[in-house]
């Protein structure tokens, strides 16, 4: 796994932020999601469950199936964060994760967008607590969640 090197100094900032944004995981999944949403609107497009289609962000963003969602990936971020230590032990998991969003229909491109968002989201909830070094540290973790990610685009289903 591609790891861009995280100092004890940085996974420290990641964990002590990470435990105050973690303590409303939904409120903060919905403001990363509204963000990426604003950013790049023809996502929610992709988010469609048994016979519901969105006919905008909001009725989207207000669904049980949606909230479900982004409950889960605020679990794999929080993965990340318990991981940081030993971050090449969700290599297998990400690559899949990766090949799962492939399947359906996420550009590998939108990565960049969902990053911008989770920094976002973290800025909104941490406020003077978000410093560059924190910014860095977060950005440097995304990368190498990322990078495990687009294997699964580069893989077939047999790990090839």
């Amino acid at each position: 796994m591609e790891n861009e090197q995280l100092s004890e100094y940085q996974k420290e900032l990641i964990r002590d932020t990470w435990q105050i944004v973690n303590q409303d995981q939904i409120h903060h999944g919905t403001v990363l999601f509204t963000r990426l949403f604003e950013l790049e609107p023809a996502l929610v497009f992709l988010f469609q469950y048994n016979s519901a289609h969105f006919s905008s962000v909001q009725e989207c963003l207000g669904s049980s199936e949606f909230t479900e969602h982004i409950r889960k990936v605020m679990t794999v971020i929080d993965a990340a964060v318990q991981s940081l230590d030993s971050l090449p032990s969700l290599e297998e998991y990400l690559t899949g994760l990766g090949r799962k969003h492939r399947a359906t229909g996420v550009k590998l491109e939108s990565f960049n967008t969902v990053g911008e968002s989770l920094l976002y989201a973290l800025e909104s909830g941490l406020g003077d607590m978000f410093t560059s070094d924190t910014r860095d540290a977060w950005s440097r973790l995304y990368a190498t969640v990322v990078s495990a990610m687009s294997q699964g685009w580069w893989r077939d289903p047999q790990g090839q």
